[in-house]
């Protein structure tokens, strides 16, 4: 965890994290601003809180004004979740999601609820536009190394116990059983633009992200590289096969590092590399097809 926290802080990393926050804005506001005022429900975790909050509002007349207390509910659901992905993830990705996490709470509960449709009269058009303003808010903050936590969670966990499944899999049970409540609680319409809106969604983020592209890297160094290895390991929770070697033409001993993880997580290998070997020899080659025990990461 401290190894997490000391690299959030890195000059790069507090880049990312920024944009990671500023994708987690534009997710609420897509929420916020165009589908909740229709009275449909997202995806995944929060569309299971925005279910709820519609139970406590419709059946215990609760009012929370003009704000959504989904936001709140998320938060909570989330607490169990993140002693979950402590042991799920890389500790750097682990502290930039609580980070997020709480960022997301707070914008869905600060950004106000429009008494009115933002697109007037067209509720097709508010869930297309919120499905793709929320998609792409969720991506960009994936994309800078973050995560809103829920289904992201979730389904990292249950890729980590079966490995021939994949997180689209679980988010997609999880919206069946959410848009059958949809329909037995509300309507057939409620419950069909709000599989509008997930589709829209899911669009938005596989244009912006796309999970598990593999990357196979090969790092050659004459230097010490026991520190490395353990801040590799700590900080992104994968591991790697060396070698020592001796080179041909200088007849130099060296090592190789072969390493197999996410295209998203070379940035941080790479900083991990130059803070110990400046010199180091770094070969990347994407899109390598992976079998059997190797852990997909968002």
């Amino acid at each position: 965890m401290e190894n997490g926290v000391r690299a959030l802080f890195s000059k790069k990393e507090l880049g990312r994290t920024s944009g990671a926050l500023f994708g987690t804005l534009i997710y609420a506001a897509g929420i916020n601003l165009f589908i909740v005022p229709v009275g449909v429900y997202s995806g995944g975790i929060m569309g299971i809180c925005q279910i709820i909050r519609t139970i406590l509002i419709r059946f215990f007349h609760v009012d929370f004004g003009a704000y959504d207390f989904a936001g709140i509910i998320y938060y909570i659901i989330n607490i169990p979740l993140f002693f979950l992905a402590f042991r799920t993830m890389g500790k750097l990705f682990f502290v930039k999601t609580m980070i997020c996490t709480v960022a997301v709470t707070f914008f869905l509960t600060a950004i106000p609820i429009p008494a009115h449709l933002l697109v007037k009269d067209d509720i097709l058009t508010n869930c297309l536009i919120g499905g793709i303003v929320s998609g792409v808010g969720s991506g960009l903050t994936l994309i800078m190394g973050g995560s809103g936590g829920g289904m992201d969670i979730i389904g990292l966990y249950y890729v980590m116990r079966r490995k021939r499944s994949g997180v689209g899999q679980v988010s997609l049970a999880v919206n069946v059983v959410l848009y059958a409540v949809c329909f037995a609680l509300f309507d057939i319409t409620t419950a069909v633009y709000s599989i509008i809106v997930a589709v829209a969604d899911s669009i938005a983020i596989d244009r912006l992200h796309t999970q598990n592209i593999n990357v196979e890297v090969m790092i050659i160094s004459k230097k010490d590289m026991r520190q490395f290895q353990s801040d590799f390991m700590s900080q992104l929770g994968r591991g790697l096969t060396k070698w020592n070697i001796t080179g041909a033409y200088t007849n130099e001993n060296s090592e190789i590092f072969y390493i197999i993880l996410s295209k998203y997580e070379v940035a941080q290998l790479r900083h991990l590399v130059r803070k110990y070997d400046s010199e180091a020899f770094i070969v990347v080659n994407e899109g390598v097809r992976v079998d059997g025990n190797y852990l997909k990461k968002l």
